[in-house]
């Protein structure tokens, strides 16, 4: 069944308001994952793996990220997750490359993660009128679309051209310019383009292990083990750990 745009706004509205975020602002990913209790790891997977998400009978939802891909494509992979995680009836977990699946629930997912992170409204209030009037958004524009909304420079084009703000034409012509090298001419930081995060872990994982510990039922060596996995070394230069 194909994607309903409308239904797909309303739940992007929803989650929005039910999670205290306004219709138009640009989101903190990290926080949310905290906010949400999403335990979130970055790891470097292949090309064609770009993440993963799980959730149990008890509520607990888990989230893996390709840390080799760039930045602004994680937060659209992270955003896409989230609808399998939040809005998904029955999610099964798979492995989930956003933007190449024909499949209708992850074009769901796709379209979620799209509105969630570049809402229509925010879009517009940062184009100047002479350039929605004309469809004709500057680069200029684009660059401070990408970086307000953390996004890549592929996924604001296609929010744009599917709001109707740009055409397919247009589309293409700033499809062609260099990204990286646009952004370093008009003063901009690259790394939204660039891979990030490797070893980061958001989420209470630590804290649990620490309260399994502190309660006794775990050894000393099974909870610097799992704040191993973490790549957290647990042992700082000057006491351990343990006596924190």
């Amino acid at each position: 069944m194909k994607p309903n745009k409308f239904i797909i706004e309303r739940q992007v509205a929803d989650f929005r308001a039910d999670n205290g975020l306004s219709s138009s602002e640009p989101i903190t990913l990290k926080s949310l994952l905290l906010k949400l209790n999403v335990l979130t790891v970055f790891r470097p997977l292949s090309d064609n793996f770009s993440g993963m998400c799980l959730k149990d009978g008890a509520g607990h939802r888990f989230m893996l990220i390709n840390s080799n891909q760039p930045r602004g494509r994680q937060h659209f992979t992270i955003a896409h997750e989230l609808y399998h995680l939040f809005i998904e009836e029955k999610p099964t977990p798979h492995k989930c490359n956003p933007g190449f699946s024909k499949n209708s629930v992850e074009q769901c997912a796709d379209m979620f993660a799209s509105s969630l992170l570049m809402p229509e409204a925010g879009i517009c209030q940062l184009i100047p009128e002479k350039e929605l009037k004309n469809k004709e958004v500057s680069l200029p524009t684009i660059l401070k679309l990408e970086h307000y909304f953390s996004v890549s420079r592929s996924a604001l084009l296609y929010r744009l051209l599917n709001i109707g703000i740009i055409t397919e034409k247009k589309r293409e012509e700033l499809a062609e310019i260099k990204v990286k090298y646009s952004a370093r001419c008009f003063g901009y930081d690259t790394a939204l383009y660039e891979a990030a995060n490797e070893g980061l872990v958001i989420g209470d994982f630590g804290e649990k292990a620490r309260n399994l510990f502190d309660q006794g039922k775990i050894s000393e060596s099974h909870y610097m083990e799992l704040l191993h996995k973490i790549n957290i070394d647990g042992t700082p230069e000057d006491e351990n750990c343990t006596g924190c």
